[in-house]
């Protein structure tokens, strides 16, 4: 498959290319062009014309454009889900997931596109002004740069350009080199939907390159961001002044209560869902889990035991729950990680060996100390760290002990301690007897510390993608 970038409408094709290969078996999927400054350029050129042509089109213009994409992305859910597995190696079964999500985003957006609304100013509230009334509005900021990551290219595309559409922005994405094929798809689908060829744009390449070139463009006033914090940090400094939201790292922490044995088969089987769902590529993936001692053992037995049913294979397959991850350095720093935690005392419950060049046993590690990389940073690869704790405030001063807060869940009876729990930790998400895995796109999505900055979830998004126009009048001039 020959992929191209779209600007302006146009399918723009290099002499320069990249290979998208497919991660179980490193065959060729496609390639796609390698942009440059010059490509983002025009790119940003063509977005400040569609942004233009999307200030002609009303809110219901822009909500029946998205309704008719989720419509049109429905009925080529297997097209679009059999390109997912290819480019990411996810199984079959989550890829027609993502794309169900995708659709039920887009629908979400589209309603959103009828409710971005201002509110009243009460002048006279301030001393001595009468006559003056007036309100504010939201209005959209204009050219938003769109850096969507390799997990989840339809789903995550769709949470940065279905409410930036919505609100009114003309957009430039740029996606994971891994994975760019999808997203050309998505925005070829979207211009078909109704939206100004102009104002959805896609460049392709490296992102030290043509990214560098989008994110340095004074003309984007927003950059959204998936990615690594290292990225994002880089992408904030070198941007200068405009609006960034950024959803980055994660290691999320789950706690299990000592009042939770009957329901501890269920607990594990939720646990290890979350944990090797996409291999573990997932910013809010199971990775640390802290059982209260009284159930530890028992907890590791029931884990392991669910854990070793899951079959790794040909992500194609039907009856494959996990399949390989991105690429062999991936599957190489995974695999140095987890020689890592054992040389520092921890131990390998069940899983823990490689079975290809990007296939991991699904990896349960108990015992393992902090400063071992599968505690402190971000795994992203299909291994979950047990270790066990005395006591809720133990677990909460564990779960806290990170440069993260993404999402964090307990599972308890006590709704003291759940309270308590939700106050405590560090997070912007809190997840009460349930996994930190656990997201519904419609909800406030984001997260504190160096998790990110900013929220997903087409409303909250649409906040972030518009500013607010004060306008007063003086009624008794």
């Amino acid at each position: 498959m020959k992929g191209y970038m779209l600007i302006g409408g146009k399918r723009v094709f290099k002499k320069e290319e990249i290979e998208i290969t497919f991660p179980y078996d490193n065959s060729l999927v496609g390639t796609i062009p390698r942009g440059d400054e010059k490509d983002a350029e025009l790119a940003v050129e063509a977005a400040e014309l569609g942004f233009k042509k999307l200030k002609e089109m009303t809110p219901y213009d822009r909500f029946r454009a998205l309704e008719r994409a989720a419509r049109l992305l429905s009925r080529r859910s297997k097209e679009f889900a059999q390109l997912l597995t290819l480019e990411v190696g996810k199984t079959i079964k989550e890829a027609m997931g993502e794309v169900g999500r995708a659709v039920n985003t887009i629908t979400l957006s589209a309603e959103e596109a009828k409710r971005v609304l201002g509110e009243e100013v009460r002048f006279d509230a301030a001393p001595g002004v009468k006559g003056k009334v007036g309100f504010y509005r939201r209005v959209p900021l204009g050219v938003i740069g769109c850096i969507t990551p390799f997990n989840f290219p339809l789903n995550l595309t769709c949470h940065k350009v279905a409410p930036a559409l919505a609100a009114g922005n003309s957009v430039v994405i740029k996606p994971s080199e891994n994975t760019s094929l999808t997203v050309i798809k998505l925005a070829e689908l979207l211009i078909e939907a109704g939206f100004p060829p102009e104002a959805v744009n896609v460049i392709t390449g490296y992102g030290e390159e043509v990214g560098d070139a989008l994110v340095r463009n004074e003309k984007v006033r927003m950059i959204t961001f998936t990615g690594s914090v290292e990225t994002g940090k880089v992408i904030m400094k070198r941007g200068g002044l405009k609006k960034y939201a950024m959803e980055l790292g994660s290691n999320a922490g789950v706690y299990v209560d000592s009042d939770q044995r009957e329901k501890l088969s269920l607990i594990a089987q939720k646990v290890a869902l979350g944990g090797f769902t996409l291999a573990g590529q997932v910013c809010i993936s199971v990775q640390r889990v802290f059982v209260h001692k009284d159930l530890y053992e028992d907890f590791l037995e029931k884990l392991c035991a669910f854990t070793q049913r899951l079959k790794v294979g040909d992500p194609r397959r039907e009856d494959v729950d996990v399949g390989p991850v991105i690429d062999k350095g991936a599957a190489d720093r995974i695999m140095e990680w987890i020689e890592e935690a054992v040389s520092l005392g921890g131990e390998v419950a069940c899983g823990g060996r490689r079975l290809g060049e990007t296939l991991i046993e699904p990896t349960v590690l108990k015992g393992v100390p902090r400063q071992a990389k599968v505690v402190s940073k971000e795994v992203f690869g299909p291994v979950i760290v047990v270790n066990q704790v005395s006591s809720l405030e133990e677990a909460i001063e564990a779960i806290n002990d990170s440069p993260y807060g993404l999402q964090a869940g307990i599972f308890t009876n006590s709704l003291k301690g759940a309270l308590k729990f939700s106050e405590e930790v560090e997070c912007g998400g809190i997840m009460v007897n349930e996994i930190p895995t656990f997201r519904v796109d419609q909800m406030p999505y984001g997260g504190v510390k160096e998790s990110g900055i900013g929220r997903e979830g087409p409303k909250f998004a649409i906040e972030e993608m518009t500013e607010i126009k004060t306008i007063c009048f003086d009624s008794s001039f």
